[in-house]
């Protein structure tokens, strides 16, 4: 089976295995390599030195048998000869020349013994030349000095003094001669005493030279099959790291290569289908977001139980109408429709998303959405109201002229327009609907209002109409006017409406004209002084030609003038009343 086949266990544990064999390898080549130098050092230590030792001392043996033989002739020379004197000195010589047999005997066995031993690399063929020239020199030494010996004493006991002299000498020259012969011999035994010394040297250091050899292969071979199978395991991790961070990033089209069957291949597999898994749930993700807005979608998968108990919160509301939408269906196609309304919900539906609101649903060519936790902080979801209907405003001009263009006609048989209505109040948050089906969605007197406040624009001729709530929350962020108090069926008391008529400090001075004659005049309209209110009314008209609400409420005194209001008037407009 391949190496990339088997389990991360299977891996370690081989190379581990692997490593262990070397080591053992490296330690039994030692071993060998050590017990041969032992061998030769034991060769060498016990063997050739003593021998080349017996050699030296065979030397100083015949030495000091040729002093024995002189204090012997000595003894022998003397008038009055002591018989037990030249024993003692008999047994001298005796023990002298014993000895120099036991000293090249040994010599001999140690060089036959180096010879037989065949675990070391000797040179046999010199070893045995050195054992017959010490049998040689010892057998020629042993011939002649008997005969010299005997000779010497007859001539001490004939008192033959002048051939004893020269029997003498020539047993010296003989002596040395045989001293010359051992010399030589142990000049060429210490030949072979250097020369297994330096196969001793060499041993050693072919040991140390290979045990280091094998140890490096095994270092090598080790990191090899170490970096082998680590690169192995790391790369298929550090796709996966790159991988992960890629689906941390929201990026689900990347996929990893698996390169092994071991547990990160299994793990790479199932990274793959995970993220196989992750594009197919933000596919359905994205083509739910088409219609439930995203944040919703996001609110539902984090946080499940809000969908399913429901909660109360404080949230604004937003209702936007395109007016003149009735008239304008009415001659068109479906297809011419349908592609109208769709370009008109895509350019509206832009500053909603960009100020952080929440598309709850399309009504026909109505959009209702809201702001409030837990999508954005309670104290700015007003004013991204706010500025969202401001943004929303400032793209009819460009819808305008775009719409024509779309339904291929010189100019809309009806002009299109906003209306929209913001109320903020505590509402209720969750899903509503049946067992079948279920919309995620707000209720409560909060959407009511700020649907009729979208309505109501139809009165007053404004665009942007909010709650005093909303108000009150704005506070000067954005430029309001306050147009009247309306009286909404199902509310106990009448509250504030005010129109958004911009960005704050963004009104030029006609507009602020209006809005200070206007509240001049709704000032006087709520004391009952119709002539003043009039009379401002018409100024803010003077300063805005076409003013909506200055237009509205000239009309009303007008119609209070005809019919006055009854004496507990309080001011306000009800919006069931017409």
């Amino acid at each position: 089976m391949p190496l990339f086949n088997q389990s991360i266990r299977r891996k370690i544990v081989g190379i581990a295995l692997g490593l262990i064999v070397l080591m053992l390898i490296t330690s039994i080549l030692s071993m060998v390599m050590s017990s041969q130098v032992g061998v030769l050092l034991d060769e060498l230590t016990n063997r050739y030195i003593p021998a080349y030792g017996h050699l030296a001392r065979a030397n100083i043996r015949s030495l000091e048998r040729s002093v024995a033989l002189r204090r012997m002739v000595m003894m022998k020379m003397q008038d009055s000869s002591d018989e037990e004197a030249y024993a003692a000195r008999l047994r001298e010589f005796e023990d002298a020349d014993r000895k120099i047999e036991e000293e090249t005997s040994g010599a001999q066995k140690l060089i036959n013994a180096i010879i037989d031993d065949t675990r070391t690399p000797s040179d046999n063929a010199a070893l045995a030349r050195i054992d017959t020239r010490i049998d040689t020199a010892v057998s020629e030494l042993r011939r002649d000095m008997n005969a010299d010996h005997a000779k010497l004493l007859k001539q001490v006991d004939a008192k033959q003094m002048a051939e004893a002299r020269g029997t003498l000498e020539h047993i010296d020259a003989t002596r040395d001669l045989f001293n010359q012969r051992i010399d030589a011999i142990r000049a060429d035994m210490l030949k072979q005493v250097f020369v297994s010394t330096s196969q001793v040297v060499g041993h050693q250091r072919q040991a140390i030279i290979v045990s280091g050899a094998v140890t490096l292969l095994a270092a090598i071979v080790g990191f090899a099959f170490a970096l082998l199978v680590s690169s192995g395991i790391t790369r298929p991790v550090r796709l996966l790291l790159a991988g992960t961070r890629e689906v941390e990033a929201g990026r689900f089209d990347k996929t990893i290569a698996v390169s092994t069957q071991d547990e990160i291949g299994e793990l790479a597999a199932a990274f793959n289908r995970m993220i196989e898994q992750l594009r197919h749930n933000e596919r359905i993700r994205e083509t739910f977001g088409r219609y439930i807005d995203p944040k919703v979608v996001q609110g539902l998968i984090d946080r499940p139980e809000v969908a399913i108990d429901g909660q109360r919160r404080v949230m604004t509301i937003m209702f936007c109408d395109m007016s003149g939408f009735t008239s304008m269906s009415e001659g068109m196609t479906p297809r011419g429709l349908v592609k109208v309304m769709n370009h008109y919900f895509t350019v509206m539906s832009g500053p909603i998303r960009n100020n952080r609101g929440v598309i709850d649903k399309y009504i026909g060519d109505a959009i209702m959405s809201y702001w409030g936790p837990p999508f954005i902080e309670e104290d700015e979801q007003a004013l991204l109201a706010g500025l969202s209907a401001v943004d929303m405003a400032e793209q009819v001009p460009a819808l305008q002229k775009q719409l024509p263009d779309l339904l291929g006609i010189r100019a809309m048989p009806v002009p299109c327009d906003l209306r929209i209505g913001i109320a903020t109040g505590e509402v209720l948050t969750g899903s509503i609907g049946s067992e079948l089906m279920m919309s995620f969605t707000v209720m409560g007197d909060a959407v009511n209002l700020a649907s009729r406040l979208e309505l109501v624009n139809k009165v007053y001729g404004t665009r942007i109409l909010i709650a005093q709530a909303t108000a009150d929350a704005i506070g000067s962020k954005l430029e309001l006017r306050e147009i009247d108090r309306l009286a909404v069926a199902g509310q106990s008391a009448p509250q504030a409406i005010f129109e958004v008529m911009g960005r704050a400090g963004a009104l030029t001075d006609a507009q602020e004209g209006t809005r200070k004659h206007y509240a001049e005049g709704l000032a006087a309209y709520r004391a009952r002084r119709f002539e003043g209110a009039r009379a401002a009314f018409n100024a803010a008209l003077e300063s805005c030609p076409g003013d909506g609400p200055a237009r509205t409420m000239l009309a009303r005194i007008a119609e209070f003038e005809a019919s006055p209001p009854a004496a507990d008037w309080d001011g306000a407009w009800r919006m069931d009343s017409k």
